[in-house]
């Protein structure tokens, strides 16, 4: 019979897994309680980082549905659950890593799937959220201001580029 208190710890990780837009694996050895400290402050209030068992860890994502990470889940293992975007928590934790070598990012979990290091890298390599919808306001914004362009220039020109736009479809084809 589990023990009430594992079984509660096994509880808890399934709960923030399931819970969370992603949940990223690290190892922390080496790292100190002030340096921990920075790392949980450099991940802002979106995610949270917490120490887990591995054992305890593995129960969970398999509860979970989640294959794939009894490789990763050796050695001391902290998860940053987060709760918001997940490309800033990745972004966060490769700069932190950077200037701290003793901190390895070893993978993840995200939209029920096993993540790999290099997924998390590949992840925290993208533009985020707000980037990703700014450069598509700049894409509608210039089509729609190229279509202003044209409609208020003379019914002559309009036809003239609507003709235009038809052979350069008729040579393509």
């Amino acid at each position: 019979m589990a023990r009430p208190d594992k079984a509660a710890a096994v509880e808890e990780i399934r709960t923030q897994v399931a819970g969370s837009q992603a949940a990223l694996l690290t190892e922390y050895r080496g790292l100190s309680v002030p340096e921990m400290k920075a790392l949980r402050q450099a991940l802002g209030t979106e995610a949270n980082y917490t120490v887990v068992k591995n054992t305890l860890t593995k129960i969970a994502v398999n509860q979970v549905g989640i294959a794939g990470l009894d490789e990763v889940l050796t050695g001391p293992t902290a998860i940053a659950y987060v709760h918001g975007d997940p490309v800033a928590a990745a972004k966060a934790l490769r700069d932190f890593a950077r200037a701290h070598h003793a901190l390895v990012v070893k993978g993840g979990i995200m939209e029920g799937r096993a993540l790999t290091a290099d997924d998390v890298k590949q992840l925290a390599d993208m533009d985020s959220r707000e980037v990703t919808l700014a450069k598509l306001a700049g894409v509608l914004k210039a089509s729609l201001f190229q279509a202003a362009r044209l409609f208020n220039g003379s019914p002559s020109k309009v036809v003239r580029t609507i003709d235009a736009l038809r052979e350069k479809q008729e040579s393509a084809a």
